[in-house]
């Protein structure tokens, strides 16, 4: 079984303490955010392949990762030079680089990977501004990771309810980053990825097969896996996503452009309900809720590894 944290919220950022507990205790409950149905996961570290962790900010899980030592995993850390303006609660990227280092050199080179998304441009955040970021970026991380993958602003309702001045990147800007980024990437050492973005800057280099593919994840663990065809796969990509332990509306980086959350308002509601002790990362769980346990198996190849 695979065990995602990030696609709906930043659980080392914000929830690191209900974490440790769900680790402690060897299970965690998680509401589906479409139907409420509440899955009952395992911890147990002959169950669970790979714990995969997104966030943009690593640090207050990296002084426990003692305690993940019996666990595989894959960390995709967000790292970009974004101000306050747009990234309100998000530390200084110089500072998530120090981390960054950190993790890498704790779990490896190839357990980390270094995302830079979304990019939008306007008149602060020139296309001029993000080349000459990611040469700066990528001359601190080449020595920490071998990839990097950029994403450009997907304008959701979400999105233009709470960033109205953001503006679709257009295909000739797009061309004239992924040209640069590509070409500071090469004299790094780094490949570029693209995740659900097309081809279009393949030509350049780019690979667009997804951020956290079968293959990606088999590098960071060390052994091939036997994922049985059409698991986990829920996006156009070929990303192993995985059982999902997060939940929308509870980020509180308060970026701009997050799709994760509707506002700010409900992120905060829903805080005031989490209870680290509790099973579930909001709420408690009710007499009347019905958990179904999932009894997913390790798919490890256990005849093979890679290194």
């Amino acid at each position: 079984m695979i065990l995602n944290t990030g696609t709906r919220t930043d659980i080392p950022a914000f929830y690191s303490k209900w974490f440790l507990k769900r680790i402690e205790e060897g299970f965690v409950l998680s509401k589906n955010p479409y139907n409420n149905q509440i899955y009952k996961y395992s911890f147990n570290p002959k169950a669970v392949d790979c714990i995969c962790f997104c966030s943009k900010n690593p640090k207050p899980l990296l002084k426990n990762l003692d305690k993940l030592s019996d666990y595989r995993q894959f960390w995709f850390t967000t790292i970009n030079p974004y101000g306050k303006d747009i990234e309100i609660n998000v530390p200084d990227y110089k500072k998530v680089i120090k981390t960054f280092k950190v993790l890498s050199d704790s779990l490896g080179i190839n357990s980390v990977s270094w995302r830079y998304d979304p990019i939008f441009i306007s008149e602060k955040y020139s296309i001029d501004f993000h080349i000459d970021k990611f040469e700066e970026m990528a001359s601190e991380l080449y020595e920490y990771t071998s990839d990097c993958t950029i994403s450009f602003i997907d304008l959701y309702q979400k999105v233009l309810r709470n960033f109205p001045e953001a503006s679709e990147v257009t295909t000739e800007e797009r061309l004239l980053i992924g040209e640069n980024f590509a070409r500071i990437a090469g004299e790094y050492g780094i490949q570029v990825k693209t995740c659900v973005e097309g081809t279009l800057l393949d030509q350049f280099g780019f690979d667009s097969s997804g951020c956290m593919t079968q293959q990606v994840l088999e590098k960071a663990i060390g052994n091939n896996l036997k994922v049985p065809k059409g698991k986990y796969r829920n996006r156009e990509c070929n990303c192993l996503m995985g059982r999902d332990i997060g939940l929308y509306n509870t980020c509180l980086h308060g970026c701009k452009y997050c799709y994760a959350n509707s506002n700010m308002k409900l992120v905060k509601k829903n805080q005031k309900l989490h209870n680290p002790d509790s099973p579930l990362l909001i709420g408690e769980v009710k007499e009347s809720d019905v958990v179904k346990e999932v009894n997913e198996p390790s798919y490890i190849d256990s005849q093979t590894r890679l290194f």
